[in-house]
């Protein structure tokens, strides 16, 4: 997003990843020209870099701030802040800091903005989302001990500041693939007016974020209804060519009818997802201005397995077998997605068709048997967020699990999907539940490792299995992707006899925007790439 060129990850004596700077920028237009992009959003849980895993929230803070790494169009690293990024063992990594980068009220982005930011979102009490992310650093396990047991550490020993612009960071094992990972959100630097002391975030720096991007806030998120950015004039990458974002928020069950009803009056330019209903009008309703892009999603549905109802494997094997996928695809989307049959997505080596096994193939007879078997329950709930146009495929769902299973089913909406993810957050029970992925960094592992292992930041269903969770981990340490792989199908398999979720569909990204822009573009990460965006007038 930030001015891409591709970059080896071989590392052979100290092999560097290294790129030249980019972009330029240009003097600002008249007040009078200004162009501000008028955006589609859902409302975000949180604006805090080691606080935010959900898309909303993740496309404003990628406006905001510029990573140490960034991806091109294949998922390769390419090269943001950092300069260039280090190692001789896949153990210690050195990473450098381009001169000149500054936050947005003029700080500098040095090798403290990455360490202060990072060890706070390791320091297990302060409850942070992204905690899980910074598992690999040495030290990380000081900050994050056993339920019941104190911290004896505030800080990772594996992060070391070596001058202003450099600093080594020390893993705990090997991991080859750690240069993939620091381009995702809680990895973004943080400058010294977020912290109200050292290692205590300001109360009020989340309404007003202060980045290192492309973009600045103005004025402060206003929650449910709008937050609003502006070109940074300063920034070093390359410059967008719009002049601020304005990200309106929509909520409830119509929102993402009512954003299409204002993409197609000109009130919105960009929309990242199509209702379901208007997929096969949406190329004539707009002019031709509907696209799509591959993407990484992967849509599933995942089970309390702590919950007696589900704890079954049977019965959780038995749900899956009676859904016709292919059916929802077909009736619901159009054709625009396809059936999940792995639980990874297509995009990342080491996908392998059918990897799911007979768990996600339509088999109602043989469902019902098992489902009766296991002892299933008679009534079944499925809780998802209204905000995102869930709806039809929901209900489908539902009633297919009544004509198959004989079952009672009813499906929940939730006004915003910071509402399930609350609520989940507190341990409600919410029976199963609709949530999404979009990889965070291209491998195996982002699915495997934040889904299923035991302490993975987005394992909201509570799985967990010592096999699985050792076979992630081998795969890790790995010495090369290759390898990798081979251990993290292995783990693959055990969710397949398991299932502690459903897979679903596998996405691509379809979208569509107004008549006032062009070059719109959604990446393989489902976020819409500002700086290619152009204005048409």
């Amino acid at each position: 997003m930030r001015g891409r060129t591709p970059l080896s990850l071989a590392v052979a004596g100290a092999a560097a990843l290294t790129m030249a700077a980019a972009g330029c920028s240009s003097a600002p237009p008249a007040e009078e020209e200004r162009f501000i992009l008028q955006y589609f959003l859902g409302e975000p849980q949180h604006l805090l870099t080691t606080n935010t895993n959900e898309s909303e929230g993740s496309q404003v803070l990628a406006a905001l701030y510029e990573p140490l790494v960034d991806y091109d169009e294949q998922t390769r690293p390419v090269m943001a802040a950092a300069e260039s990024i280090t190692t001789e063992d896949n153990v210690t990594w050195t990473i450098k800091i381009k001169e000149g980068r500054t936050f947005h009220n003029g700080e500098p982005v040095d090798a403290d903005s990455f360490i202060q930011a990072w060890n706070y979102g390791a320091y297990g009490p302060n409850g942070q989302g992204n905690n899980y992310f910074f598992e690999f650093i040495e030290g990380y396990a000081e900050m994050n001990p056993p339920e019941g047991e104190e911290p004896t550490a505030k800080e990772l020993s594996g992060l070391k500041k070596i001058d202003d612009l450099t600093f080594e960071v020390t893993l705990h094992k090997p991991f080859s693939e750690f240069p993939l990972v620091i381009g995702y959100t809680p990895f973004y630097p943080l400058p010294d007016a977020a912290f109200s002391e050292p290692g205590v975030i300001d109360e009020d720096f989340e309404k007003a974020p202060i980045g290192n991007g492309p973009f600045k806030m103005v004025g402060e998120w206003q929650h449910d209804q709008l937050i609003q950015v502006e070109k940074w004039d300063d920034f070093k990458g390359t410059q967008p060519k719009i002049d601020g974002i304005d990200f309106k928020i929509y909520t409830g069950e119509t929102a993402v009818n009512t954003a299409y009803n204002d993409l197609q009056a000109g009130n919105i330019d960009v929309m990242d997802t199509i209702p379901i209903d208007a997929l096969a009008t949406a190329k004539q309703d707009l002019d031709g201005r509907y696209e799509t892009s591959p993407s990484s999603t992967f849509q599933f549905l995942a089970f309390p397995v702590t919950n007696p109802k589900y704890s079954n494997p049977d019965v959780r094997k038995a749900i899956s077998m009676a859904i016709d996928r292919q059916e929802q695809i077909e009736r619901v989307f159009q054709n625009s997605q396809r059936p999940a049959d792995a639980f990874v997505s297509p995009v990342v080596a080491g996908y392998r068709p059918g990897a799911c096994g007979e768990a996600c193939e339509f088999n109602p007879e043989e469902a019902k048997a098992l489902y009766e078997a296991a002892g299933g329950p008679a009534e079944l709930t499925i809780t998802y967020n209204a905000d995102g146009g869930h709806a039809p495929w929901i209900e489908a769902t539902c009633n297919q699990l009544e004509l198959n299973l004989g079952v009672e089913c009813t499906p929940i909406g939730e006004p915003r999907f910071a509402d399930v993810l609350d609520k989940l957050d507190a341990g409600e029970d919410i029976g199963f539940f609709r949530l999404g992925w979009i990889m965070d960094y291209p491998s195996m592992q982002n699915y495997l490792g934040p889904l299923f292992t035991t302490n993975g930041s987005s394992n909201y269903w509570g799985y967990s299995n010592p096999e699985f969770d050792e076979l992630v981990a081998k795969g890790e340490t790995a010495s090369s992707q290759e390898e990798a792989i081979k251990f993290y199908q292995q783990a693959e398999d055990i969710l397949a006899k398991e299932v502690p979720v459903i897979p679903m569909r596998f996405g691509q990204n379809n979208y569509g925007y107004s008549s006032r822009v062009t070059n719109v573009y959604f990446d393989q990460f489902g976020q819409c790439d500002f700086i290619r965006i152009t204005p048409a007038v």
